[in-house]
């Protein structure tokens, strides 16, 4: 396919291209945060299977493993290749550019590229790390999808953004034109509810743990992690109270079960990462949140503590992750990488913008631009050092 220029298209929250060297010039960013952030001792997994891998937090949980700990990764995702003068999607070109880079620093990084919910990726997932890794010693479950087919029964389930009992009008940001207005979600019923805790809950994360334990391929004191955002009392209609939540609490006691599980088998065990709020291209569709991480960007930039993606990767690898130390929870075993986001300093400035924000003033007291920059990021655009206006190169293979 010859080269082509390649421009951002977008729907309100839905970008439908990707840019092969955006995506890569990003991915080279996250490696030098990596490689800045570990202490020159640090010691952690040496082999790792992260599922939901090629975006958001499951990529740069790959990055920080491999270039903070030096672990060969092998990745799971779900990704379309280009097509004629259709790019890749972006996780396809963020996993390129992955393996690209570790076989250049001398690092081990693979993919399985499939429908993860699936016995077959399961089955050809397992029989790689049996041929090629032998065991791995961390699993970190980061799959995030609206939809999941349950291969057991063979029903397509679908999550549903919605409260719980009534509705719920708050303000938000309409991403097609940038006005501050209100959305109103109407209640969930029992079966959404039910579809939702399928889909999001922490079923497919056991049977993977279940089946790579069957299996012999989760080594001596093995570690399993599972990733979550609870937020701030502004956005519990949705996520804490909602039909999310009632995904979150079942993610929670699966990570209860796994851990008593991996104790008594292995001396391993499991836990639930409580992940700051970041852009991505679920977070965007969610009322309330695309006006609420504005907002806290710019708080959090303001006081010095915003962190990305990679941020709390490394901060999760180096603080919890390390050899020989066991994670540092809450009461309820929670890891709360969400911290700095929840500080009581924090939470205050953005209740006290809240009220106030318009679209008249909203990129006055909000870091709007922040949040759309960080989303065409998620695309491979807007990203530093990439010229746009050249022609590229889209058919690149994993």
């Amino acid at each position: 396919m010859p080269k082509q220029v390649v421009k951002q298209r977008s729907r309100g929250f839905i970008c439908i291209n990707a840019h092969p060297a955006g995506c890569a010039q990003a991915v080279e960013r996250q490696i030098a945060a990596a490689r800045e952030a570990f202490p020159a001792d640090a010691q952690g997994a040496k082999r790792a299977l992260i599922v939901g891998s090629s975006t958001g937090y499951g990529l740069a949980t790959r990055i920080a493993l491999g270039w903070g700990f030096g672990a060969k990764t092998l990745g799971v995702f779900f990704e379309k290749p280009p097509a004629g003068k259709r790019t890749a999607t972006a996780g396809w070109y963020n996993t390129a550019a992955l393996h690209a880079a570790a076989r250049r620093d001398g690092l081990w990084a693979e993919g399985v590229n499939g429908d993860a919910f699936s016995d077959e990726i399961k089955r050809e997932t397992a029989d790689r790390i049996r041929a090629e890794l032998g065991t791995v010693d961390l699993f970190v479950y980061s799959l995030a999808s609206p939809r999941r087919t349950n291969p057991r029964t063979g029903e397509t389930l679908n999550s549903a953004l919605k409260p719980i009992g009534q509705s719920y009008t708050g303000k938000t940001i309409d991403l097609n034109n940038g006005a501050v207005t209100e959305a109103t979600a109407e209640p969930a019923d029992e079966d959404e509810i039910r579809q939702t805790v399928e889909v999001m809950g922490g079923e497919d994360w056991r049977w993977w743990t279940e089946l790579l334990l069957e299996e012999g391929l989760l080594a001596e004191g093995a570690r399993t992690l599972a990733y979550s955002y609870v937020g701030p009392e502004v956005t519990w209609p949705i996520y804490r109270d909602g039909t999310i939540g009632r995904a979150k609490q079942h993610l929670a006691q699966t990570a209860d079960q796994l851990h008593a599980l991996l104790g008594e088998k292995l001396g391993g065990g499991a836990w639930v990462s409580v992940n700051k709020a970041v852009v991505t291209q679920a977070s965007a569709a969610i009322p309330v949140v695309p006006l609420y991480i504005s907002l806290l960007f710019r708080v959090m930039k303001e006081k010095g503590v915003h962190e990305g993606t990679i941020e709390q990767m490394n901060r999760l690898a180096v603080d919890h992750l390390q050899s020989g130390a066991e994670p540092k929870t809450d009461d309820a075993r929670l890891i709360r990488l969400d911290d700095l986001e929840l500080a009581p300093d924090v939470q205050a400035a953005v209740s006290e913008l809240w009220p106030q924000v318009t679209t008249e003033n909203l990129d006055q007291l909000s870091d709007y631009s922040g949040f759309r920059d960080d989303f065409s990021e998620l695309f491979g655009f807007g990203v530093e050092g990439v010229d746009y206006g050249a022609e590229v190169e889209t058919e690149v293979d994993l």
